[in-house]
């Protein structure tokens, strides 16, 4: 419901009817406060692709794809990140096919000096957390395969948060 008076109510659907197992989350378009500052960021450090660069706008991908990430200063150049306690995007989540190229992630990590917030197994995935140049919350992840997912005994994920390993995932 919208917390707004006199705003109408939202409409709601049947839970028996999801989402298409098909839909994904298509891409992330960004406000950051220097175009050159992010690039050298997801780019320099994380590996993506210039795709096309605009004066105010540049869209990265893996593997070729049109923009997995777009950046942009429409309204926000030489801005600052939002205040803690406001709304907005948490973080963004850029899953990796393989541990070993979570690991690569975290020794271009190493490398460029950045340090995590956090890292975690969560049963269902292994994660990195950290921020980019912007202040923008980052998760770099894998998933293990479904059929290792734990799980409770009516069937449902036993997700958890536990310490990662980050010895351990460097030799993998």
């Amino acid at each position: 419901m919208l917390d707004k008076p006199d705003a109408p109510e939202m409409a709601t659907t049947d839970p028996a009817a999801p989402i298409s197992p098909d839909a994904r989350i298509g891409h992330v378009h960004l406000k950051v406060a220097d175009i050159e500052r992010a690039l050298r960021f997801y780019c320099g450090v994380l590996g993506f692709q210039l795709m096309h660069r605009r004066s105010q706008a540049a869209f990265i991908s893996a593997g070729g794809y049109h923009h997995h990430i777009a950046l942009n200063t429409w309204e926000s150049a030489g801005g600052r990140p939002p205040a803690p306690g406001t709304t907005g995007l948490y973080h963004l989540a850029i899953l990796y096919p393989t541990r070993a190229d979570l690991a690569d992630a975290l020794r271009r990590l190493i490398k460029a000096g950045i340090e995590l917030d956090g890292a975690s197994d969560h049963g269902v995935s292994e994660a990195l957390y950290l921020r980019d140049p912007d202040q923008n919350g980052v998760e770099l992840y894998c998933d293990r395969p479904r059929e290792a997912w734990p799980r409770n005994a009516d069937g449902t994920l036993a997700i958890v948060t536990q310490r990662l390993d980050l010895d351990d995932l460097l030799n993998a």
